[in-house]
């Protein structure tokens, strides 16, 4: 495959071209004044913890707190049963789960905006161009897009790699790209 990545620097900007037989596939333009946060991943420190919100202010470096709800606090489950969330079931209390001082991996899912902090999560994922990786869950998905065949193969595959090591994956399909030319 002919793949090509063209970088474009400067003070203000930069452009990150994927070029794969002369035909852009992806674009991206990160501006200096406009850089988000989203997807950013800390470690950081409970500052307050409010019971009648059932949420908690984390301090991650930032001027001001970020904002955790107790919906947005991942807990491991028993095998092959459903997050609270999906089965209905009431959350556990925040102030059961979090406490000041504690040490909390996070990471960002809404950028902070006037007087608000940015939104956290604890369930982390680091997405890539055709993979999901999800350190803390021991799913693996892939996508229906890709036949069944090859499906089966891969979730093996992907089995085979993560090992006792634990953590699990989302498989997106790879673009068609076009044929050749001699």
């Amino acid at each position: 495959m002919q793949q090509d990545i063209l970088v474009n620097w400067s003070p203000q900007e930069t452009r990150v071209a994927v070029v794969e037989f002369g035909a852009v596939q992806e674009l991206h333009v990160e501006r200096t004044l406009e850089r988000g946060l989203v997807g950013n991943v800390y470690l950081g420190k409970v500052a307050r913890v409010l019971p009648g919100m059932q949420s908690a202010f984390i301090d991650i470096g930032l001027d001001k707190a970020a904002f955790l709800h107790v919906a947005d606090l991942w807990q491991k489950h028993a095998e092959g049963e459903a997050s609270a969330a999906r089965t209905g079931q009431p959350l556990v209390p925040i102030e059961k789960q979090v406490f000041e001082g504690r040490a909390i991996m996070v990471q960002v899912i809404k950028d902070p905006m006037g007087t608000k902090g940015a939104r956290l999560s604890t369930q982390i994922s680091i997405a890539g161009r055709h993979l999901v990786y999800l350190p803390q869950d021991d799913h693996i998905g892939v996508s229906q897009k890709i036949p069944a065949d090859q499906r089966d193969a891969l979730r093996q595959r992907l089995q085979a790699l993560v090992g006792p090591a634990g953590g699990g994956f989302i498989c997106a399909p790879m673009p068609k790209t076009p044929a050749m030319k001699s």
